[in-house]
């Protein structure tokens, strides 16, 4: 074999070789376009079965931000007026039935159950006349979660029994459980709202869910909360 053939078979290699390396490059690179796109579609498909899951669990949700732990007020009142002569309780105190609260007059003022004292009048002396109230108590066994809810923010999806949870602005994320126990039959007295996207007035309905206040001690009169009622 000659030199000049020799050159020639060294260049045929040396050109293969190049167009294997071009090749595997190629290769490489579809194979990096392959994975690029096989990342994008299960991205793209979680997302889609994220947006498909949140959708799916908030249409069977009914949120209720604007809500408060509350119990109906006992009002403790003298049936004969007269002054107020000494309050023997004070706000915060938990009191038995049938307790003295409070002296109008000659007249001693008792409460009717065991309960929590909300307000204590401290204006000794003054002149009470018949049914003004001196104490409020609640019965802490009544508290329930109050929430206001718009006629068209899902109103008609709200039914009593229907599982409830809540949070609470005193205790951050932690979640309570509760049962929705009232749905109001007439809108709040006196509370309208005013919906500037078609000008009109939005009625509000309490929406009441009770829950065990045995095993939730920490959850007190007056709290904030935001309520989530479950329609199935």
């Amino acid at each position: 074999m000659n030199t000049q053939t020799e050159k020639e078979i060294i260049k045929e290699e040396k050109e293969l070789i190049a167009e294997v390396k071009k090749e595997e490059k190629l290769i490489a690179k579809l194979l990096k376009d392959v994975r690029a796109l096989v990342v994008i579609a299960l991205i793209l498909v979680v997302g889609i079965a994220g947006a498909a899951w949140y959708f799916i669990g908030a249409s069977n949700e009914v949120k209720i931000d604007n809500s408060s732990i509350v119990a109906s007020s006992i009002d403790l009142a003298p049936s004969v007026g007269g002054k107020l002569t000494a309050v023997y309780v004070n706000e915060g105190d938990t009191i038995a039935a049938n307790m003295v609260v409070a002296l109008v007059g000659n007249e001693l003022v008792k409460s009717k159950i065991n309960g929590l004292v909300i307000m204590a009048r401290e204006d000794i002396g003054k002149s009470i006349a018949p049914g003004e109230t001196v104490v409020s108590m609640i019965d802490p066994a009544d508290l329930r979660v109050v929430g206001r809810l718009a006629e068209d923010k899902g109103l008609n999806n709200v039914s009593v029994g229907q599982r409830a949870t809540f949070t609470v602005d005193a205790f951050g994320g932690r979640v309570f459980n509760g049962i929705v126990d009232e749905v109001s039959p007439t809108s709040r007295a006196g509370d309208v709202v005013f919906s500037i996207s078609d000008k009109r007035q939005e009625q509000e309905f309490n929406i009441k869910v009770r829950y065990d206040a045995s095993a939730y001690p920490e959850l007190k009169n007056g709290m904030s909360a935001k309520l989530t009622i479950y329609k199935n």
